[in-house]
């Protein structure tokens, strides 16, 4: 199959908030908060005898609360599970922006659930989220997200899962996560070479904001898109720690007026104040002043 070309989302994902489908109080939430995504849970949060109920929390839900500036993404059950089935047709009638699989170990896992939405006759709009929470997804994270980028595959994002990878290791959960740093860099390698998001871990621990913002501040730094939350006191400081600072924003529109200059027609590379842009810059700065214009918006909006 051919590749697309890598080309990554517009779409603002500082703070994807994650909500269990079986607590409606807390659904009922989400359309009143800041965060950039929510992720609708039916896995992991929502106990086997409540799954029907979640599911009908969640259509429920849909019907009555209009759709607003923020991602709607719903976690599956595996689609092999017993659960699987009745999840992927709820998707499938709500039509979210995505539905996010859990353990992906291999790419068949997402394409076998594109060619699956295609068909259904799925809208194009309605995309893939990939959980990276296992050993063997650690190790096939390129070739997940090479897959992602063939014809036909809706992948957009992957979502680190943490807790599952340190059950399934060894590793201990330390301040710092020293020895699982190689492999979070495995995986936004990956998504970087594939035109993908990576979305960082949960931190457990939603009253300690101290360590809470050191590892936004960590996560940023590796180059993730935004963060897993899993309450809505830690939106605050993932929407801060990944939005992008003012120096950023003020050379990415320099870049941008640099390539505007009629006089750069043609170039690939130009040389702006003593320092050589190449164009591939200029799509990087577009995409930071995007992002950068729908926070601004989102807040005036307030």
């Amino acid at each position: 199959m051919t590749r697309n070309s890598p080309t990554r989302s517009m779409s603002l994902r500082r703070s994807v908030l994650s909500v269990p489908a079986v607590n409606i109080r807390a659904l009922e939430k989400t359309y009143s908060l800041d965060c950039d995504a929510v992720i609708f849970d039916l896995e992991d949060s929502v106990a086997p005898e409540r799954k029907a109920e979640a599911r009908e929390n969640l259509r429920a839900f849909f019907a009555a609360t209009p759709a607003k500036d923020q991602e709607r993404i719903i976690r599956v059950n595996a689609p092999a599970s017993t659960f699987g089935k009745a999840d992927m047709e709820l998707v499938l009638a709500l039509e979210p922006d995505a539905v996010l699989l859990p353990k992906v170990d291999e790419p068949q896992d997402v394409l076998s659930v594109s060619d699956r939405l295609a068909d259904a006759d799925a809208p194009e709009s309605l995309r893939i989220w990939a959980m990276i929470e296992t050993p063997r997804g650690i190790l096939n994270a390129a070739a997940i997200a090479e897959a992602g980028r063939t014809p036909g595959s809706r992948l957009d994002c992957f979502v680190v899962g943490l807790n599952d990878l340190r059950k399934e290791t060894g590793v201990l959960p330390q301040p710092g996560r020293t020895y699982l740093v190689p492999w979070l860099m495995q995986v936004v390698l990956a998504v970087r070479a594939y035109g993908l998001d990576a979305i960082d871990s949960v931190f457990n621990d939603f009253r300690d904001a101290e360590v809470f913002d050191a590892e936004c501040a960590q996560a940023r730094a590796m180059g993730f898109d935004g963060k897993m939350l899993i309450h809505p006191a830690q939106i605050e400081a993932a929407n801060r720690h990944f939005a992008p600072d003012a120096s950023a924003i003020a050379e990415a529109e320099a870049i941008i007026a640099a390539f505007a200059d009629p006089e750069t027609d043609g170039l690939n590379v130009i040389n702006s104040n003593g320092r050589m842009i190449e164009r591939l810059h200029l799509v990087q700065a577009e995409s930071l002043v995007h992002k950068a214009r729908l926070i601004a918006g989102r807040q005036t909006a307030k």
